[in-house]
């Protein structure tokens, strides 16, 4: 495999996305976003052909659907019937990995969709409400993506409104352990992590191209773990990144981080050693 020199940070997330799943077998997988969806499509073409994706219709698909406008001589490859009874059928028997993008996460791991503020009655900001994030973090694993992450995502204390289980005790449902609860990776615009620190601490992983440690640490309201060596997330192959131009042939990933950064980044006190 050659490693791309040239890629866009959407893309090296895309990437990460996509470990996320590689290990998984024949599991049903969930990309909530552009992001995700694409991490997804391009672990069932690579790392995890036993992955099962829908067409968010009705149908098992037995390749990925490219995502944005199709041409009229697009055929879907429909492997069998998907509807909403079978669905709930993977969900309950944990036979799914759902992606997904909370608004806010706190140091248990607890996500938020649904309202900001402290008063729920009169939130500051009323949101999708917790659709089905309680029954998906009981149920299955669960990853998160974050295309900016900061203090307002990762958030010092509880979430204002927790919409699913994390690594509560407090929290946890009758007859429910910590080890029950299926918290995989966290992918966001600065590092790759899990939740695999001590005591079920947020660990980072690797860090992207340019991004140090402390960057992270920085950006995040609550403490986290970081071992003795992180490394450096790994850039996409050239086969990876050809793979994604067939899922996103619009380019649409472009337009889900701001001003579409490069995969690379370089620090300011670079940029002023380079112009001088």
């Amino acid at each position: 495999m050659t490693v791309a020199k040239d890629y866009s940070l959407a893309e090296l997330m895309i990437c990460a996305g996509a470990e996320a799943f590689r290990h998984d077998g024949e599991v049903l997988a969930t990309g909530i976003g552009v992001i995700p969806r694409l991490a997804a499509s391009l672990a069932m073409k690579t790392s995890n052909p036993d992955l099962m994706m829908t067409d968010s219709e009705a149908f098992l698909l037995s390749e990925p659907n490219p995502i944005g406008q199709r041409s009229e001589q697009f055929i879907q490859k429909n492997e069998t019937w998907m509807g909403f009874s079978r669905i709930f059928d993977n969900v309950w028997s944990k036979k799914r990995h759902a992606m997904v993008g909370p608004t806010q996460i706190d140091q248990f791991g607890q996500a938020n969709i649904s309202a900001l503020g402290s008063d729920y009655q009169r939130p500051k900001v009323q949101m999708l409400g917790v659709r089905g994030f309680p029954g998906n973090s009981i149920c299955h694993a669960n990853s998160f993506f974050v295309p900016d992450h900061n203090s307002r995502v990762f958030v010092s204390g509880e979430c204002d409104m927790v919409a699913s289980i994390g690594k509560n005790p407090a929290r946890l449902p009758k007859g429910y352990s910590l080890d029950d609860i299926d918290l995989r990776l966290v992918i966001t615009n600065l590092a790759v992590m899990d939740w695999q620190g001590p005591n079920n601490q947020l660990r980072v992983l690797s860090v992207h191209p340019g991004v140090s440690v402390d960057d992270v640490v920085a950006n995040t309201g609550f403490d986290i773990f970081v071992p003795d060596v992180v490394g450096v997330t790994p850039a996409p192959t050239i086969e990876q990144l050809e793979i994604i131009r067939q899922l996103d042939p619009h380019n649409i990933r472009a337009r889900q981080l701001k001003d579409n950064p490069p995969g690379v980044r370089v620090s300011e006190a670079a940029e002023k050693e380079s112009v001088v």
